[in-house]
């Protein structure tokens, strides 16, 4: 690691306003955050002697004290930190027996408390986000919750376009939100390095803001949910966390255009340090699942479903696509014991002849059957099949973020991490932890692909704005870490003709529009979701998707407008992947190649086709030579999308 560069200020003659006034900017200057410690602790930020955000309270509410209301700072201390992953403004305030840190990026502005010894009990946190006026946000509601109970719920929100004023005030929604600020800015609300402690929500304020809202301890659980797979808490307590030694991160990112928060990396400057000595054994890639298309396979001479040929079959797939790995979803072990084989199929067999083709075999497991019991248990499970060669697990239905599941998320990881496992964890955000363990290579929390198998028709046309989202969650649900949309569908309608199918599901929007995911959403352990069969059939596409790589060197926003599209380059060794993707409006754009330098290229397009806006499968696919100077002007279709692989 190289080595942290600290210029301190020893006095407070640059930092101090005002006597119970501090302020904190970011290295280039234009962002500024005001501490004001009269009555009520609260900070504010500007950017070019704009408001972003108006004062807003900071406070903690523990066993023994209440802080935020008539702070006594000690000491302070406030610096300009440069580090190889990012410079940015600090200030320390030693208050109360607590710390609080402030850190000012040329991007964003954070702060998090950290006791000066471990606190037995939190009650509450006072997080607040106010500001100057009636602002449109993008609001990503908490719904569906499991057995209804409150808090607990799998983090796949679609997004309401409201004013903070309509916000719904008896809902939570989830993080990031953003806030559409005047003259396109965006002020995005989010956390980061959470451990230890409750996930942030967020509700209705007074006024035109934001405030912060935890999942209480739970106190009793039973099993519930969808099909038993959850434990649901059936009684909480009345404190939100207990021996606390620090609090997460609590973030606003400001961004003058979208395009800025494309490939925004906050969540990584901010997040914890790596706990693993060796990560050579983390291989991320892209794997063929069997779930979303229903093992639904055409041209074998055998009953397709969950039984020993049909793995095979997606097996020797994945070996002639060069994909890495294959997922058996639920149905390969006993319902309530990880360690008994399902006796639907050969599961010894088949993950040993997986080896022998140099595929990779990942498992799919709930959270509940994982940990329900203990920790010498779930120690034996991933030894046995860490031994067996299995590469890792898919853990589903966490659907909770409470303090109980965050400490569960880092155990299952360690323990993972000791027999050499990936984890791509579903029902769950990420939060901070993937980065200390980075064999955790994806997570859900995100209406990916699977929701249009159910997806309902209203009118002429399905309920959600599919496509709208798709071109909005690289903005906004990418920024704490990947998620696992699992995207790839063959089947592909226009908004007219498409209807929610769970057996033979397709998708909102063009092929295209499928086959640039693979470049614009972050995802390391990225799935083939549809069908061997359809691949097969669509081999063309097939080969594009499998030369995308799963993770990049360089990522350049070339342009975008959150849900409105989305234009981005991305950079492995000396090959750059370009995609982009629209909502349900078609548009003309211009493609600057200047990332390329003085590079001379062939770049391999895949495009919209000239009737993709009645018949969404149909594209272009041609060959031409760019460099540097070249500017390739693009047409997408309504749903649409555009990619290319330019060696």
């Amino acid at each position: 690691m190289k080595k942290i560069l600290v210029s301190l200020c020893l006095t407070l003659a640059t930092m101090t306003v005002s006597a119970k006034t501090y302020s904190v900017s970011s290295p280039n200057g234009l962002i500024t955050v005001n501490v004001c410690t009269d009555n009520q602790l609260q900070w504010d930020i500007r950017k070019d002697n704009t408001v972003i955000l108006q004062p807003s309270a900071i406070g903690l509410k523990t066993d023994i004290m209440d802080f935020g209301q008539n702070v006594k700072v000690k000491k302070t201390r406030s610096s300009n930190v440069r580090k190889s992953s990012g410079n940015y403004g600090l200030l320390q305030m030693v208050c109360n027996g607590l710390i609080v840190e402030f850190r000012v990026f040329n991007d964003a502005a954070a702060y998090r408390i950290v006791p000066t010894k471990p606190l037995a009990k939190v009650v509450n946190e006072t997080a607040e986000f106010r500001f100057a006026a009636d602002y449109e946000a993008f609001i990503p509601y908490v719904n569906d919750n499991r057995a209804g109970e409150r808090w607990c719920y799998s983090f796949e929100s679609y997004y309401d376009r409201q004013r903070l004023s309509q916000m719904f005030a008896d809902s939570l929604a989830i993080t990031p939100t953003a806030i559409c600020l005047p003259e396109k800015r965006k002020a995005v609300v989010m956390e980061a390095d959470v451990e230890n402690y409750p996930g942030m929500y967020l509700k209705k304020g007074k006024g035109n803001s934001l405030q912060a809202a935890f999942p209480p301890l739970p106190l009793e659980e039973e099993i519930g949910g969808y099909n038993r797979l959850n434990l649901v808490p059936t009684q909480r307590a009345e404190h939100i966390a207990e021996n606390v030694s620090r609090l997460p991160w609590r973030i606003v990112v400001i961004s003058d255009s979208d395009r800025e928060l494309l490939g925004n990396d906050i969540a990584r400057r901010l997040g914890p340090v790596c706990r693993l000595t060796d990560t050579s054994w983390i291989k991320p890639g892209k794997v063929a699942w069997d779930w979303w298309n229903n093992t639904n396979l055409t041209g074998v001479d055998f009953r397709a479903g969950i039984n020993t040929e049909t793995y095979k079959y997606f097996i020797d797939f994945a070996r002639k696509n060069k994909l890495e790995y294959i997922i058996i979803d639920e149905g390969w072990s006993d319902p309530e014991d990880l360690l008994h084989f399902s006796d639907k199929m050969d599961m010894a067999g088949i993950i040993d002849y997986a080896r022998q083709q140099g595929v990779g075999v990942i498992l799919w497991s709930s959270w509940r059957n994982l940990i329900q019991r203990g920790h010498e248990k779930m120690e034996e499970i991933m030894k046995h099949y860490g031994d067996m060669g299995v590469k890792g697990f898919k853990v589903d239905f966490f659907d909770r973020d409470d303090q109980r599941v965050i400490q569960s998320v880092y155990e299952v990881a360690a323990c993972a991490a000791r027999h050499h496992l990936l984890l791509d964890l579903h029902g769950m955000r990420p939060f901070g932890v993937q980065i200390a363990y980075p064999n955790i290579v994806n997570f859900e929390g995100v209406k990916g692909l699977e929701n249009s198998k159910w997806e309902p028709r209203v009118g002429d046309g399905p309920l959600h704005d599919q496509p709208m989202y798709d071109v909005t969650i690289p903005y906004l649900r990418a920024l704490p870490g990947p998620f696992d949309y699992t995207p790839g569908a063959m089947v592909n309608a226009v908004r007219s003709q498409f209807f929610g199918n769970n057996d033979h599901p397709m998708s909102q929007g063009t092929r295209v529009h499928q086959m640039a995911m693979y470049t614009l959403f972050d995802a390391p352990l990225q799935m083939l979701a549809d069908s061997p069969s359809k691949y097969m059939q669509n081999q063309e596409c097939t080969d594009f998707i499998a030369a995308v790589p799963t993770v990049f060197d360089e990522t350049v926003a070339l342009a975008g407008e959150m849900g409105e599209y989305a234009v981005v380059a991305r950079r492995k060794g000396n090959t750059w992947y370009v995609a982009a993707m629209t909502n349900w409006t078609a548009r003309h754009l211009t493609i600057d190649c200047s990332f390329l330098g003085d590079h001379r290229a062939t770049a391999d397009i895949f495009a919209d086709g000239i009737n993709a806006d009645r018949e969404a499968t149909d594209y272009q696919h041609q060959r031409i030579e760019v460099d540097g100077k070249s500017r390739l002007p693009i047409y997408m279709a309504p749903g649409g999308g555009w990619t290319a692989i330019i060696r």
